[in-house]
């Protein structure tokens, strides 16, 4: 069996930044451990799979680790392949997934996510969560699958050195540390040890959290923020109360064969 392959940098202007992601589409869903093994082989913090069904495209993300619910930065690559390479029609594609409808439009060289927001409960610190950084949070925040630390400026977002360890005992899908930026309206970070991701370079789904919370915080609908990893990307955030448009750019780094 041979599978089409593509790997796309998402939320980049140019190769080697944003974060990668791989796109296989397929004509029918392979199994499960199959498309598990896949995503180990290619080692990158997603692979998606899409398959065109009768109700329209759908969509399953896998990390190394663990099928996930929702991503974000790999639905805006696979966006890119289904627009530039597959040369689809409709603007904007609408995904069927285990978080529900997905849409990604495109407008000029700019992909926009349309996500449903992740609900925000302020929570008391879990002393885990206290121990994995030498920085203590000014607030912590539990949405649908994955904590929110807020600390009190960028400098410290930088220089955090976690205990990932200490994050897995959260028992949760990732951890988003946050604040206001320098230069832009927040920045953030993102660690998912327990599905097998230390360091996210630019997690779209995290901004499902982020967008509703900083909106509030800075009385504004629109934003820019910035995913401070090593590789690094810039999100535009647009607040639409019960959803969030999330925008950037991708370009596509590699194309070829799987042959299992």
């Amino acid at each position: 069996m041979e599978l089409k392959i593509y790997q796309v940098d998402a939320f980049a202007e140019k190769v080697f930044s944003g974060n990668p992601a791989a796109v296989i589409p397929l004509s029918e869903w392979l199994s499960d451990e199959i498309m598990q093994n896949i995503a180990l082989e290619n080692n990158l913090s997603e692979t998606a799979f899409f398959v065109r069904e009768a109700n329209g495209l759908h969509i399953r993300w896998f990390t190394p680790g663990a099928e996930v619910d929702l991503c974000g930065h790999a639905t805006l690559a696979t966006a890119h392949i289904l627009f530039t390479i597959l040369q689809v029609q409709e603007n904007p594609v609408q995904f069927n997934s285990k978080s529900g409808i997905l849409k990604v439009e495109k407008t000029d060289n700019i992909y926009w996510l349309d996500f449903p927001v992740s609900t925000l409960k302020k929570v008391d610190i879990p002393k885990n969560l206290i121990s994995a950084f030498n920085v203590v949070p000014i607030e912590c925040w539990r949405g649908r699958d994955d904590f929110m630390l807020v600390f009190k400026n960028e400098e410290t977002i930088h220089s955090l050195q976690p205990d990932f360890n200490q994050i897995i005992k959260s028992q949760c899908r990732g951890l988003i540390v946050t604040t206001p930026g320098n230069e832009l309206d927040f920045v953030s970070r993102f660690f998912a040890p327990t599905v097998g991701i230390n360091e996210d370079p630019v997690t779209g789904s995290a901004h499902t959290m982020l967008i509703p919370y900083w909106s509030e915080k800075l009385g504004k609908k629109e934003m820019m923020a910035r995913q401070v990893s090593k590789r690094s990307g810039n999100v535009k955030c647009i607040s639409e109360g019960e959803r969030v448009k999330i925008g950037g750019e991708a370009i596509t780094y590699m194309e070829g064969i799987i042959k299992i």
